[in-house]
This record gives C-alpha cells, structure tokens and sequence, in this order.
C-alpha cells in the first residue's frame, strides 16, 4: 500500500549533492532507477529530474527499512531521509560517484509495473512505443535534457527582450480565416450556427495592429498551428518566439536578433559566436549553394559551368542550354576512391530532385566518367581546371532549368558531404539570408502568390518593377539559418495602404476579395501606421539544433506523428452526436476514392 510524505520534506534534489555535503542529513525523493539486493546490503539508484545518486541500506538499517527496501523494484517512487558519505568505491559515471546517502528512513510513496521500455539515456525503443508512454520517455534523462533546455532558451528569450525594451502581449487562438498559404485548422461556432474560428498561422495581423497600436516593441513565446503534411522538422502545432518592432529598417531588426542568438549560444551553450552574422542574398546563396537555407559549415559549392562545356556535344546539355537552362557542378575532393554503387546513390538524390540523371567526370589518367565519349582531352581539362580538380577528385553534374540544378545538386551536395564526412558535427554557423523574390508563380493556379506572406514590402529600389516586371522584384525580407535549417525569418512590413493594395492586386485579389478578408487590417492603416518589420523564430528547431536532435519530436513534450495524431491520447477522436449538434454539424464518411 502506498506511503504518503507527511512529516517528510525533500531538502535536496540528488544530482545536486556532492563531496563538499559529506556529513550533512538530507531528505531526497524520486524514482528508483534500479536497486540491487547483496544479502542484507541493498544498493538502490534514486532519480530525479537533476540525475541520480546512490542509496544504501546496510545491514545495520533497522528491520522496517530493510524489510522495505527488499520490495523496490524499478520505477517504485520513493522518498527517503539519510546522512550522505563518502563512496568506498566511487563510480566515475555518475555525477554523485564520489558520494552515496546511507538510508535511515525511506518510504514507498508509489509502486509500478515493470515499463514497456527501459528508462534510461539513449534508449533502442520503437518510438511508436515511446510516444504511446511518452510519460515515460519524458523520465529519460535525455529527454528531460532537451526541454530543460528548452526551458533555459525561452527564459533568456523573455529576459533578452525584456532588457531591450520589449513589451510581451499575447495574441487570439480563435480568430479569423486568412489566406496565409497552408491549411487553417477550423474551430466551429456554437453560437453562430455555421461559422467558423481559425487556429493562428502565425499572429501576423495581430502583432501588425499593435503596431497601429503604438507598442514599439513587442514579443511573444506563442503556438502557431498549420494543417498541413509533417516532416521531421515540422508539426501541426509548433511555437515561435514571435517580434515586431516600429520605425526600423532590416539592419535594426537583425541587430536585435544577432543580439539574442549571441546570448543563447554565450549563456546558454558556453559557446560564442561572431558578430555580425554573414550575410548572402538569396540568390548568392542559391548559385554558391543550391538552397536558400544553405549549411555552410562544408564546401562544396556550386559552379556555373554553362560557357565551359557549351561545345560538348552531349545531348542532355545541348537540350538544356537550348531551353535557356543551365549547367552547374560541385568538386568532391578525393571522390575520385568512392564506388561506382556509390556514385549511382547520389545520381537517385537528384533523381528525387527531378533532374534527368547526374554526370560525372574523374580527370586521371585515363579519365573516367558517365559522358566520356563525348568529351575531348582538351574539354576534360576544360573543365576540370575549371573546378579546380585534381585526379583524386570527383566532378558531379546536373544539368536542366535553374530551380531543378539549384534543387537537385544542393541535395546532392548535402548527401556527399554526408558520405565523405565533411561536416563538422559540433560546428555551429548561422547565416542571413536575405532579398529573396517578393512573388513567385504559381503555374497551376496561373498566377503570382507571395514568396512569404503579401504584407511583405518590396525592396525600395525595386518599386518601380513592381508592376511591368513584378517577377524581378526582391523583397525586403530576411531568413536566419542554422547549419541548412532555416531558425526564423521575417521582413519589414508594408505599412502605405496604397502599396497593400496594389500588392493584394497583384496576387489575383479584387478589391471585394481583400475587403472580405483583410478588411480590418485595411480599416486600420487609414489611421496612422508606423514603418515596421519583425521577425519569428521557431523555437522548437531552434532547441532541436541546440540539442543535436534530428527531429524537433524530441524537443516538444507531447508531440504528433506523421499523420497528426497522439498516439498516447489517441486525438483526434469522434465527439458524441451531441456535441456535433449543437454545433449545427454532420459528419460524411468519405470513401477511399475521396
């Protein structure tokens, strides 16, 4: 039968304890980790969220403490009082190895069942299963590693702004419908039959108002929701550590993030990094690296080599400097040892990528290569003086129209410098990137839609552009990337109403349109609105990156799976009938073909 702790209080947290508390009288309360029973001498490991530490009771415990002791098993939720001493056999392992609490007094406040997986560092368990039990797996002292950590980095986001003159306000979970490129997660009215809420996307329009509203600076730690296909970076529900700021330009805003990001990675990580962060222009980092989140922390960079090989007559490059294509490659140093079988793996990457296939050269002698009867000596050389190649090296070619290349050979480049081990795992290298394109088109609705959302402003020089070449025109916007994942981004915000509208125009609205959805952002720019811009981290990637996790799954305390459930609530669930008719709802079962 369970204990209960009256008259008992826990004075010490275990990990916290060490050689300079021998002698002292402490109370502890947690988990026990294991407990090893020597005939009469019974070791138990107790855990909590700082760590662990060793108990023991001797033969000379009185006979209620033994008797208990002989029933723990793992997982039993003990508290116990003792003295702490020094270990006779210390265990380097441990945080506590030099000290251990010889028992006087201990309690069973909880027993347990044996748990589908072990609680311990680094556990091999299905993570179905670890989801299902996620109360469990956030017993795993790495699991509690990660969101203490999270903990750390949104305190100093709070303090960081706070000092900086920042205002924290929060903004509706229930709002209103807005076209803001992924899929809203509807609320149902009760009380107006027929209408629906709209989970945030982001508090954009909001955090644009208080703006209007004259609070300068504000932030917000918030969720955001999108209903849209997971990954391992991505969840239905996520949270960003969310800015905006009145009367600055880029450069302000930027500052401020820098600013922050230098204090996680000084205070948080031990790790400083240098200011200012570098900085390339979106299309900079798409020629250099193929992607506009480039991990720069490895060479490999791509090369326009279009001019150099435009004599060669191989068919796949003829086509493509033909359609207004271009010809791109990378230098994979001492590629020139992997395997055929090797190379064929990275010719399926940018297969994926929708490249026709991936060529290949190795200028040794003799060369080697996919097209080499269509090569000349003097054209091998060519381009191998053009990479800069040795005969140890390897050259990987994409050809076909500049997104497919950038798409393609950025994957590739990533995949080989997996392979070869040309990233430096403990490195951390942020980068700004920055004027991407305002608009991009949309083929299949036949028309231009925002690269990032339609209250971005276009760059001031390229206004005149907006309306003969509005393809040309770069916006005023900005990402912050980390090691190829993008941590944030943002812009500065249009704030004349005539520039809004001519903006929503541009993306296929009428004036109705706007109206019906944006019309109280509209009403409020006719009362005075300041020029501002922010800016919205992704906190869980950011913990996620920080953590050296590979999905942001083991930074998020209950997260979904990929098709957006829990598996340890199992939600969504059907709601009974009742429920669904107050709401003025029915459900219709879809068929497969649906």
């Amino acid at each position: 039968m369970a204990e209960h702790i009256v008259g008992m209080k826990r004075t010490d947290y275990c990990a916290e304890l060490g050689e300079a508390d021998i002698g002292k009288n402490c109370t502890l309360m947690g988990w026990c980790h294991k407990s090893r029973d020597l005939g009469g001498l019974t070791f138990i490991t107790l855990r909590d969220r700082t760590g662990e530490i060793q108990l023991v009771v001797s033969p000379e415990s009185n006979q209620e403490v033994r008797s208990k002791a002989s029933r723990i098993r793992s997982e039993y939720v003990l508290a116990c009082s003792g003295k702490i001493s020094r270990r006779s056999a210390p265990n380097a392992a441990m945080k506590t190895g030099q000290i251990e609490v010889i028992v006087d007094e201990i309690r069973i406040l909880s027993e347990s069942q044996t748990p589908p997986f072990y609680i311990e560092e680094g556990v091999d368990a299905n993570e179905a299963l670890r989801l299902k039990y996620r109360y469990l797996d956030l017993r795993r002292p790495d699991m509690q590693r990660n969101l203490m950590l999270r903990h750390r980095i949104a305190k100093c986001a709070r303090d960081y702004f706070d000092n900086n003159g920042f205002v924290e306000i929060e903004t509706p979970m229930l709002g209103k419908s807005t076209p803001e490129g992924a899929r809203d997660y509807l609320v149902p009215s009760r009380v107006k039959n027929g209408s629906f809420f709209a989970l945030p996307q982001s508090p954009q329009l909001y955090k644009q108002l208080l703006m209007v509203s004259g609070y300068d600076r504000y932030m917000q730690i918030t969720k955001c929701f999108r209903d849209e296909d997971l990954r391992a970076d991505r969840q239905p529900e996520f949270t960003q550590i969310d800015l905006e700021m009145s009367f600055v330009d880029s450069d302000d805003v930027m500052s401020v993030t820098e600013g922050f990001l230098a204090e996680v990675f000084d205070k948080i990580m031990g790790r400083p990094i240098q200011l200012p962060i570098p900085r390339l222009t979106y299309q900079e980092a798409m020629d250099r690296f193929g992607s506009d989140k480039p991990d720069i922390r490895f060479g490999l960079e791509l090369n326009n080599i279009s001019q150099i090989v435009s004599d060669i007559a191989f068919p796949p490059f003829e086509t493509t400097l033909s359609s207004g294509g271009s010809i791109r490659a990378i230098c994979v140093p001492g590629g020139a040892s992997l395997s055929r079988r090797e190379v064929d793996a990275f010719a399926e990457v940018a297969k994926t990528y929708r490249a026709g296939g991936l060529a290949w050269l190795v200028a040794s002698e003799p060369a080697r290569g996919s097209f080499l009867k269509f090569l000349s000596p003097d054209q091998i050389d060519r381009i191998k003086n053009s990479m800069n190649a040795t005969a140890e090296d390897l050259i990987l070619i994409v050809s076909g129209d500049n997104q497919t290349v950038y798409d393609a050979l950025g994957a590739v480049r990533c995949a080989v410098a997996e392979k070869m081990n040309l990233i430096p795992e403990s490195m951390f290298a942020p980068l700004w990137v920055t004027e991407f394109p305002l608009l991009e088109y949309d083929g299949e609705e036949d028309r231009f839609v925002a690269k990032h959302h339609p209250f971005t402003s276009p760059m001031p020089e390229d206004m005149a552009m907006l309306e003969k070449d509005p393809a040309a025109v770069r916006s005023n916007a900005y990402d912050i990337v980390l090691n190829g994942t993008e941590l944030g981004g943002g812009s500065i915000r249009i704030h004349d109403q005539a520039l809004q509208e001519k903006m929503f125009m541009l993306l296929g609205f009428t004036k109705e349109q706007a109206n019906a959805q944006f019309g109280f952002l509209l009403d409020a720019f006719k009362y005075g609105v300041p020029p501002h811009g922010g800016l919205a981290f992704g906190l869980d990637r950011m913990v996620m990156l920080l953590a050296g996790t590979k999905s942001i799954r083991d930074v998020i305390a209950f997260p979904k799976v990929q098709n957006s459930s829990c598996l340890m609530t199992e939600a969504p669930a059907p709601v009974a009938d009742k429920q669904l008719e107050e709401l003025g709802i029915s459900v219709k079962e879809l068929s497969d073909e649906e």
